[in-house]
């Protein structure tokens, strides 16, 4: 299978080398140049299965095709329930059992086990550089701490993450660096952009990507959506449609992924805070990215996201692309109410992305809808427990992973909103 530009000006290029790559030479985002269609008709209770099965007609001309078992069974190593909520017919898919409680876990330890696949063990060390609105920058230093061969450099907008996000950041230490940028989440997403495209530079430093970006985020987390539905089709028969917190677009793109691959997943609506981006879009306004506002769901402060143009790419055009999808915006004055009712309304603790899903179903079944509609937990509350205790009224303990990573210090440098500043950073991983 080869993998095209989403802007159409790179040559076919097989799976591994897109990995390696991350973005596309013309600075698209690689799509594959079709998408398989898998049977998911007889779901294995394990998600690694679940996980081989989606992924393999990816692989099939990878060097990573023999170990591809073993890469999805380290990666899947936690399932993603799909759970009952208080309301018939509806339900939770958690993502937030992995080591840095967030549903980025899963891509990440994929992407960090195939790309020290790839790496020739004698090649000078790849830095991966990765932009974060809170979570992402997390699960990649996890994926890659202390994996030999590996630099990664994280860049996340300072004062705009939880506090216990921005530990999660700076707490690694050995090959995981932390930079605050004085700017937002598209800044720093700009500047990671401008490293992978800068050809002078890679020829220094050995480069890659850990961002949504990458297909070796977006295709793993097709998984999670094929496993739930799958399973959830031969219980019940019926499609399960899903309601995903949305800030850079690559977790709703997965979802699409799994559906076009044959998942019984039904309708995808795009839950999004403030940043509105993608509702002016949906609801027949031009695509036209803003200034990123800071709200409480602060993971998906994005007013340009990246993922936009895969699913441009996949659609004939813009009528056809806003008849597939339903994107609604949902305030921090809601998304503080969804969070205080939700443990008697739904039966859970939610954090503030899962809140503006919850939003949209609330909204669904007040209009009648009565179709099975899941909730994408994208994160764990204690991530935000200076915003949700105070309104669920108690503690809201951090599960083991998480409470270790708060225990060790951590330590983030501040960084210029500055290509310039950045390039310096980078430099020195190839010797100056």
């Amino acid at each position: 299978m080869q993998f095209v530009s989403t802007r159409g000006h790179t040559a076919p290029t097989p799976i591994d080398a897109a990995l390696v790559a991350g973005l596309a030479p013309d600075g698209g985002l690689y799509v594959p140049g079709s998408i398989p269609t898998v049977d998911f008709s007889a779901p294995d209770p394990r998600l690694s299965v679940t996980a081989l099965r989606t992924l393999a007609p990816y692989f099939v001309d990878s060097a990573l095709s023999g170990r591809l078992a073993r890469i999805c069974a380290d990666a899947f190593s936690f399932e993603a329930p799909l759970r009952p909520l208080a309301g018939a017919g509806d339900h939770v898919l958690e993502l937030f059992h992995g080591p840095t409680a967030a549903f980025k876990d899963y891509a990440a330890r994929f992407l960090a086990r195939a790309l020290e696949g790839l790496r020739d063990p004698a090649a000078p060390p790849t830095t991966i550089v990765v932009a974060t609105s809170g979570d992402t920058g997390a699960a990649v230093a996890s994926a890659f701490h202390r994996r030999p061969g590996f630099r990664v450099v994280i860049l996340y907008p300072d004062g705009m993450v939880s506090p216990r996000q921005a530990h999660g950041l700076g707490c690694w230490g050995d090959n995981v660096e932390a930079f605050r940028v004085d700017g937002s989440f598209d800044d720093c997403q700009r500047l990671a952009k401008q490293a992978l495209a800068d050809e002078a530079l890679r020829a220094r430093v050995p480069l890659g990507s850990a961002n949504s970006i990458s297909l070796g985020r977006l295709l793993p987390q097709a998984a999670y959506y094929a496993h739930a539905a799958s399973h959830f089709h031969a219980v019940h028969g019926r499609l399960l449609h899903v309601i995903v917190p949305t800030g850079n677009l690559g977790n709703a793109s997965a979802a699409f992924v799994a559906r076009t691959m044959g998942a019984p997943v039904g309708e995808i609506r795009l839950a999004c805070n403030a940043n509105d981006t993608l509702p002016r879009y949906f609801a027949g306004g031009d695509y036209a990215p803003a200034a990123t506002r800071a709200t409480l769901a602060n993971a998906m402060d994005v007013g340009a996201p990246s993922n936009f143009e895969r699913l441009r790419h996949w659609h004939a055009d813009d009528a056809a692309l806003r008849a597939a999808f339903v994107a609604e915006a949902v305030d921090d004055a809601t998304i503080r109410e969804v969070v205080r009712d939700a443990p008697q309304r739904h039966g859970i603790v939610a954090c503030p992305h899962t809140a503006t899903a919850l939003k949209l179903l609330q909204d669904l079944r007040a209009a009648g809808d009565t179709r099975d509609w899941a909730v994408v937990a994208t994160a764990h509350p204690a991530k935000f427990e200076g915003i949700v205790e105070p309104l669920v009224g108690h503690v809201v303990e951090p599960p083991p992973a998480l409470a270790e990573c708060l225990a060790r210090p951590a330590h983030a440098r501040a960084l210029a909103a500055d290509y310039d500043a950045l390039r310096a950073i980078l430099v020195p991983a190839a010797g100056g």
